[in-house]
C-alpha cells in the first residue's frame, strides 16, 4: 500500500461520506499548516521539504479559515488524515479528529486553541504509536444534510515521524545531546582499516536533503511493507535491514566484492547516502550498484535517522563471518605450514560495519532495551530474507541468545575461536593452535561531538576471563546442553581440545605502511619456559580482500631463531623484509596483506600459529579552500594527493560532496600529460 496515493479513495469506501446536494452552512476557505512554526517545535526544520513534518505524540497547530465565524455549539467539523490506497479507521490509516457540537474521541487528540474572526486555531496530537509516513489532509463540514470534504491539496499533506523526544515513543532518548548526535547529525565518520591501523572515511548521511525523506518512504512502499507495520519501530528497523540490500527483494543497494565494478559505481567511490537514495527513487526502485558493508551501514543510518529513529554506525574489528553459528573459524595449513587456500573456507573480516538503533523492546525483558544491532549487509538469511536484527546488545554481552532477532549470528561475529589445523598429504587434519581472543577485539563508533572514535567493546563483551565473562559463557552453555540441541539452536558447543601450551608465544608487528613502500615485518618470540627453544617458522604472505578472503600468495619465507629461557620481557625478534615489488602486482581493492606464521619448536615438537593483517595506507587527500565562501558566489576548492606508483595515473575521478552546499560532482582533471614527466618520481598534483 502506497504511503502517498496519487488518487483519492472513492467515497464508497466510507459510506458516511456521501455528499448531499444541499449546501453546508459553513465553507472552508483555506488551511494554514503553520509549517515554519510547527517544524521548529517538532525539530524538523532541517528537512528540505516544503510540507509539514511532525513527530508522534506532539501537538502541531493548524489554522482553518472559514467563510464565517465558527460556532462551537452549532457547527461540526472533522479534520481527516489519510494514508494509503484504502484508508480504514480500524487500521489507523484513516484518522478523524472532530471539533464542534459532536466532538468524539479518536486515535489522535484535537482541541480548539482559539478563534479570531473567521479563523479557528486547532491543535492536533498524533498518537504515540501511529503509522509513520505521508498523510493527506482534508477538512470536512458535517451537517444534518450530509458532509462536504475539501478537495485534495498536496500542499497541506503532512509527514509523521518517530519521536525520540517523547517518553511514550519506543525510540525515546532521555538526553538531548544523544538526540542531537544520533537523530539530528547529518554527517559522520565510518571507521575502517584494521585494528592496528584504524582509518576512517567521512560520510554524508544527508537525511534532511531534498527528496531523501520521500525516497526513504519509497523504500518501504517498494518493499511492500504493510502500513500496519509502520507504526512499530521494531518492525520498521527489521524491514529496513532487509530492504537496504537488494539480495532478495530488489532493495536499494547491490552488494559486490568482485573487484569489477564497471557496470556501476565502486563501493569505495561513494561519499554519502543521498546520491544513492535519490538515484534509487529516480529510477523507480531499481537497485543501485554497488555496495560493501560500510556503504550499507551508511545508507541504513540515513534511512533510520530520516524516519526519526536514533541510529549510529558501529565497526567491529576482526569480525568473523560464521555461516553456521558454530563459533569456529578454521584456518587450514599444509604440511609445510603454508596456508592451504583451497581448503580454508572461513574468513575473518578486517572490519565489518553494522548499525545500532536505540529503542525500548516491550517484546523482551526490560534489561534488553537500549541499543540494538541491525545489519543490512547480506551475509545470511533470517526468516527467509537477508537481514539481521534488531538484537539487543545487552543480550549479546550476557550470552542470552534465545531472544529475537539473530543474536546467535551477531554473537559468533564477536566470539568465534580461530582454529589452526595442519593437514597431511592424505588430507587428515589436526588442531595445532586455538586463538580465543583474535575475533571481536575492538568495537568502535563515532564519539559524540567529535570525529574520533569511542571504544564500545565493553558493551558487547565482558573482559576476557572475568567473572561476568564466565557467567555469560555458562549462560550460553545452558542453551546447549547437548550437541544435538546445539545444532538445532545454531550454536555448537566447543567440542575441540586445544593443544597443550607450548610455553612460547609469537607475535607479528608492523608499522604504519603506505602503499608502494618496502617495509619490515617483525616476528617477536617470547620464551616463558626454563629451556632454550629453537623455533623454525614458515611465514606466508597473501593479498586479501578486507573480508579476509585471500586473493594471491605473494611471499613464502622460512626463518629460524634460538630463544633463551625466560625471555619474556625482552623478546627475541626476527625481521622479515617485504618488498613493494613482491606485493604490488597482486594488490586488490583496499590493499590488505595477510601474514600467517606457523612455528615449530625443535626441542619438543610443539607447534604454534598466529596471523596479522597489514592494511596499506592509500595516498591522503588534502583539501584547501581559497577565498571566503559567500552565498551565491563561486569559490575555489583545491584537492591534492601524491602519486605513490611508478606509473602514470590516467582519468582519475574525484567525487566532491558538501552537505547543504552542493550535491555530488565528478571531476576528472588529470590528463595523460600531467604525469608524463613523473614516470619514476612519485609525484603530487
Amino acid at each position: 500500500a502506497s504511503s502517498d496515493a496519487a488518487f483519492e479513495p472513492p467515497l464508497q469506501y466510507h459510506p458516511s461520506l456521501f455528499v448531499f446536494p444541499a449546501k453546508p452552512a459553513l465553507s472552508v476557505l483555506s488551511v494554514d499548516m503553520r509549517v515554519t512554526d510547527n517544524k521548529k517545535a517538532h525539530n524538523t526544520s532541517s528537512y528540505k521539504n516544503t510540507s509539514l513534518i511532525v513527530r508522534r505524540n506532539k501537538e502541531f497547530i493548524i489554522i482553518i479559515r472559514f467563510d464565517r465565524p465558527f460556532n462551537n455549539q452549532q457547527d461540526n467539523v472533522h479534520l481527516e488524515f489519510m494514508i494509503g490506497n484504502s484508508p480504514d479507521e480500524n487500521k489507523g490509516t484513516y484518522i478523524t479528529v472532530s471539533f464542534g457540537k459532536e466532538k468524539r474521541d479518536g486515535r489522535w487528540n484535537g482541541r480548539v486553541i482559539g478563534m479570531q474572526g473567521n479563523e479557528v486555531t486547532v491543535g492536533i496530537t498524533p498518537d504515540a504509536s501511529c503509522i509513520i509516513g505521508r498523510f493527506r489532509t482534508f477538512v470536512t463540514i458535517v451537517t444534518d444534510l450530509g458532509k462536504q470534504r475539501t478537495q485534495r491539496n498536496p500542499d497541506i499533506d503532512l509527514y509523521v515521524l518517530f519521536n525520540a523526544w517523547d517518553p511514550e515513543d519506543l525510540v525515546y532518548m532521555s538526553r538531548d545531546t544523544d538526540r542531537q548526535e544520533y537523530v539530528m547529525n547529518d554527517v559522520g565518520i565510518i571507521f575502517n582499516g584494521e585494528i592496528n591501523n584504524i582509518s576512517s572515511r567521512a560520510w554524508n548521511f544527508g537525511q534532511f536533503e531534498k527528496g531523501v525523506l520521500d525516497a526513504c518512504l519509497l523504500v518501504l512502499d517498494a518493499g511492500k511493507v504493510p502500513l500496519l507495520y509502520r507504526g512499530n519501530a521494531i518492525e520498521v528497523v527489521r524491514q529496513g535491514s532487509a530492504l537496504i540490500n537488494s539480495q532478495d527483494d530488489d532493495g536499494v543497494l547491490v552488494g559486490s566484492w568482485s573487484g569489477d565494478y564497471s557496470t556501476g559505481t565502486a563501493p569505495t567511490a561513494w561519499t554519502g547516502s543521498p546520491e544513492i537514495l535519490l538515484k534509487y527513487a529516480k529510477d523507480g526502485g531499481l537497485p543501485v550498484c554497488f555496495a560493501q558493508c560500510w556503504v550499507f551501514a551508511g545508507v541504513l543510518n540515513t534511512f533510520m535517522r530520516c524516519l526519526g529513529i536514533p541510529t549510529r554506525v558501529v565497526t567491529n574489528y576482526c569480525s568473523a563471518h560464521d555461516n553456521t553459528g558454530n563459533l569456529k573459524t578454521d584456518i587450514i595449513l599444509d604440511e609445510d605450514g603454508r596456508v592451504n587456500r583451497s581448503r580454508t573456507r572461513d574468513s575473518v573480516w578486517n572490519y565489518h560495519s553494522w548499525n545500532e538503533v536505540f529503542m525500548r523492546r516491550p517484546d523482551l525483558p526490560e534489561r534488553f532495551s537500549g541499543w540494538q544491532v541491525i545489519d543490512c549487509t547480506p551475509q545470511e538469511t533470517s526468516d527467509g530474507l537477508y537481514r539481521c536484527g534488531p538484537t539487543s546488545v545487552n543480550a549479546i554481552r550476557d550470552g542470552e541468545l534465545s531472544y529475537p532477532f539473530d543474536a546467535r549470528f551477531v554473537f559468533a561475529e564477536l566470539n568465534s575461536d580461530v582454529i589452526y589445523h595442519q593437514s597431511d598429504k592424505y588430507g587428515n587434519t589436526k588442531v595445532i593452535n586455538v586463538d580465543t581472543t583474535y575475533v571481536g577485539k575492538l568495537l568502535i563508533t563515532k564519539r559524540m561531538n567529535s570525529n574520533a572514535y569511542e571504544d564500545i567493546t565493553s558493551a558487547y563483551k565482558h573482559p576476557e576471563g572475568s567473572d561476568k565473562d564466565r557467567q555469560a559463557m555458562l549462560t550460553l552453555a545452558r542453551l546447549n546442553k547437548t550437541m544435538q540441541m546445539a545444532e538445532r539452536r545454531g550454536v555448537s558447543s566447543r567440542d575441540y581440545l586445544p593443544p597443550a601450551e607450548a610455553g612460547v608465544t609469537i607475535e607479528l608487528q608492523a608499522d604504519t605502511i603506505k602503499i608502494g613502500d618496502n617495509f619490515k615485518l617483525t616476528l617477536n618470540i617470547k620464551n616463558q619456559t626454563r629451556q632454550t627453544c629453537t623455533l623454525s617458522a614458515t611465514i606466508t604472505g597473501c593479498v586479501v580482500y578486507y573480508t579476509g578472503i585471500t586473493s594471491s600468495i605473494f611471499k613464502l619465507d622460512n626463518k629460524a631463531a634460538t630463544v633463551d629461557p625466560w625471555k619474556s620481557e625482552s623478546a627475541s625478534s626476527v625481521m622479515i623484509d617485504v618488498k613493494a615489488l613482491e606485493y604490488m602486482p597482486y594488490l586488490v581493492e583496499q590493499s590488505n596483506l595477510l601474514f600467517v606464521v606457523y612455528g615449530r619448536i625443535e626441542e619438543n615438537g610443539k607447534t604454534l600459529s598466529t596471523m596479522r593483517v597489514v592494511a596499506l595506507r592509500p595516498p591522503e587527500l588534502t583539501i584547501k579552500v581559497t577565498g571566503t565562501p559567500r552565498v551565491g558566489k563561486d569559490f575555489m576548492v583545491t584537492v591534492s594527493f601524491r602519486n605513490p606508483f611508478n606509473f602514470i595515473l590516467k582519468n582519475i575521478q574525484l567525487r566532491l560532496e558538501s552537505p547543504g552546499i552542493t550535491s555530488v560532482i565528478f571531476i576528472c582533471p588529470f590528463l595523460h600529460s600531467v604525469f608524463t614527466k613523473h614516470l619514476k618520481a612519485k609525484s603530487s598534483s
